[in-house]
């Protein structure tokens, strides 16, 4: 039989300290290196002791599985965390957004360094993730790296532990730990622990279609992270007075901040997301008809100058390695929408006017859409990062700069939902605006909803109040 060898060494067990539990590792050798993981010292020696004496018997080992033919243990195919992981990533490539590759990508790198054999010849730990996240687990780019990158994925190639480690519970743990953490040890947030785990859950259910594993081990394991719930930080949300000084900034950034202010104007009047904006073509923007005014005989806007914004489509940044047709950015459905489905937004007087403003000063760019880099071509991401800062610096006190008060672009979204809630909107009708199920709306914005502590106490006042 050429699956069996003779030729076996038993190895010191390696001790793995956590911050809280140890891991030991047997170690032996049957054609290979073999390590397998256990929570206490006495279960490694049990499991080390039947190894020696299989060995001192002269008994034949299966390569396949590394331990003792008699055993008879189930023999699965063998592949290498490295291996697998660039596998699942192909997998997934195909239906997969560009922004959700990235994030696959991103999760195999946070786990792979659990999973790794030996730190012998190990490549710096700033080229392994940036070879793991642009090319490894990149379907697209993986045969583009550049030399020094072929020669990173290389030494990943043949110095990852066997899928088949992760049937120790305390592996996936020490794997979960790690994927979830940040590069300074420290636990990273909650939306990325929950990507993160979902993601080697999903990885994991792909090696049980595999035949790696009976079951996902992870699905079984009792590993819970805590429990956060995301709400909107008050302090990040401007007032109208703030946001108008904002937008006048804005407008003020040399060479761009005329052709941006309807951008963040849409975000802060009408609660759109950036990927939203981007897309907004001359076709998604119903304006009123001007009026001719009888006194002078020019065309000025109507009393009444509410427009609507009809969108179904979204176009959010990824790079151009994640897209399939090699762009900066990937048309998608809209956020929690089906595709060909239409939201509806209500655009008030002052978004009216910066539309109105926007169209007779600048011409569509690519796919008809509003707004473009001041070449006419795609706009780019930083472009609008940098005419926000600027605007931010010039238009916040610097105690306000220091804090987190429209922090991002996006703050300015938060500020349009906070100032629908707070008018007295209903909340179903803020949630389809918003482009939110009520209940993640009202979770998210919960606490953004003021006067309602006295106004509730004043019920509870007169309920008791005596007749």
């Amino acid at each position: 039989m050429k699956d069996i060898t003779y030729d076996v060494r038993v190895y010191k067990t390696e001790v793995y300290k956590g911050k809280k539990a140890n891991t030991y590792y047997v170690r032996w050798k049957a054609g290979r290196v073999w390590r397998k993981p256990f929570r206490n010292a006495a279960q490694a020696d049990t499991y080390r002791g039947e190894l020696q004496a299989a060995a001192r018997k002269g008994e034949a080992f299966n390569l396949l599985t590394g331990e003792p033919v008699k055993w008879n243990r189930t023999t699965r195919p063998e592949m290498s965390w490295y291996e697998f992981a660039c596998k699942f990533a192909d997998f997934k490539w195909k239906a997969a957004s560009a922004k959700y590759r990235q994030d696959i990508a991103r999760a195999l790198t946070a786990a792979t360094p659990a999973m790794l054999v030996s730190d012998k010849g190990k490549p710096s730990d700033l080229d392994l993730r940036t070879g793991m996240r642009r090319w490894a687990f990149n379907t697209k780019q993986r045969d583009e790296a550049p030399d020094e990158m072929a020669n990173v994925l290389a030494w990943l190639a043949t110095h990852t532990r066997p899928v088949s480690d992760l049937s120790e519970a305390a592996t996936v743990r020490i794997m979960l730990d790690t994927a979830t953490s940040r590069l300074d040890g420290k636990t990273a947030a909650m939306s990325t622990i929950r990507r993160h785990k979902t993601i080697l859950q999903n990885a994991l259910d792909y090696a049980v279609e595999l035949k790696l594993f009976d079951a996902n081990p992870i699905k079984s394991l009792r590993w819970k992270p805590v429990k956060v719930t995301y709400e909107v930080d008050k302090r990040s949300v401007v007032n109208p007075t703030q946001a108008r000084r904002l937008l006048v900034e804005v407008e003020a950034q040399k060479p761009s901040g005329k052709r941006l202010v309807a951008f963040f104007g849409a975000m802060y009047y009408a609660g759109l997301r950036p990927e939203e904006v981007v897309n907004l073509t001359d076709d998604n923007i119903i304006l009123p008809e001007l009026v001719k005014n009888a006194e002078t005989g020019e065309m000025e806007e109507p009393a009444n100058n509410w427009g609507e914004l009809h969108f179904a489509n979204a176009a959010p940044f990824a790079g151009r390695e994640w897209t399939d047709d090699g762009g900066l950015r990937e048309k998608r459905p809209l956020k929690h929408r089906a595709e060909g489905v239409i939201r509806i937004v209500p655009c008030p007087p002052p978004l009216t006017k910066l539309f109105r403003a926007h169209l007779v000063k600048f011409a569509p760019g690519p796919g008809e859409r509003l707004f473009t880099g001041v070449h006419a071509g795609e706009l780019p991401y930083i472009t609008c990062r940098r005419v926000w800062n600027r605007a931010r610096q010039n238009a916040l006190t610097d105690k306000e700069v220091q804090s987190p008060l429209a922090k991002r672009p996006y703050d300015l979204r938060h500020a349009c939902v906070s100032t629908w809630l707070n008018a007295g909107v209903p909340a179903t009708q803020v949630a389809e605006w918003a482009g939110h199920s009520v209940d993640v709306l009202l979770r998210i914005y919960a606490k953004c909803i003021v006067g309602q502590d006295e106004a509730a106490k004043r019920r509870i006042a007169d309920a008791l109040r005596d007749e």
